[in-house]
């Protein structure tokens, strides 16, 4: 897993990209010392004192127009914390609008067919989103979600134990009222006494490559 050290940067960093680029102006963290960080062009990280999430959102990038957003998520909490019970109700995304949306149960998800196809194009297409703290040095399942795939848990939870040590992993879905669209997005992870906002933005293909751009450069320096 990668360090905290080697690729989290500081909120200043955070504003200097958005101000550099007009399409990621909005991405700005929500809470009050909550930190973002950009691994990649479709990759973020956000944490505060208490919890830590990572986001990434290539295939929802790639999802416009679509009912379903899948976002692969990873999370721990940090401080070597108490183990921490997170419910599904904890978890919500707010879409453009703004409108929350929450997370989607296990029998909507099995009504939509267990998204086969969603599942199989993540098979394909994903990034790396392997960032954790130091401590972070177990692997574990967020169990949200259990489809007809190979490596899916067999059966769905709608809590999950998140612990310092562990790095827990997986798929999360929402179905988008009038389908996914252009703009940004904040997936919010409530933990016991702060919220993660983790925002990202529904790009162009043209904001897309002002982006990578902009990191090539920033990863230069």
């Amino acid at each position: 897993m990668k360090s905290q050290k080697q690729w989290i940067v500081a909120v200043a960093v955070l504003a200097l990209m958005a101000g550099a680029v007009g399409a990621l102006a909005e991405e700005t963290p929500a809470e009050a010392g909550e930190k973002v960080s950009f691994p990649g062009t479709y990759v973020r990280v956000a944490y505060t004192d208490e919890g830590w999430v990572t986001l990434g959102f290539r295939l929802a990038n790639n999802s416009v127009g679509e009912d379903w957003m899948l976002l692969q998520v990873g999370m721990t909490v940090q401080g070597k914390r108490e183990k921490f019970m997170l419910s599904r109700d904890d978890v919500t995304l707010v879409v453009p609008g703004p409108k929350v949306v929450p997370l989607a149960s296990q029998q909507e998800f099995g009504e939509a067919g267990s998204l086969v196809a969603l599942n199989n194009r993540a098979e394909v297409t994903s990034d790396n989103i392997n960032y954790f703290p130091a401590e972070a040095r177990q692997a574990c399942r967020l169990n949200f979600f259990t489809a007809p795939i190979a490596g899916a848990p067999r059966i769905s939870k709608d809590q999950v134990e998140l612990s310092y040590n562990r790095g827990c992993g997986g798929r999360l879905f929402f179905k988008i009222p009038g389908g996914v669209q252009l703009g940004t997005y904040n997936l919010n992870v409530k933990f016991e006494k702060s919220t993660v906002r983790v925002p990202f933005k529904v790009m162009t293909k043209d904001e897309v490559k002002e982006l990578e751009k902009q990191l090539k450069e920033m990863k230069k320096k």
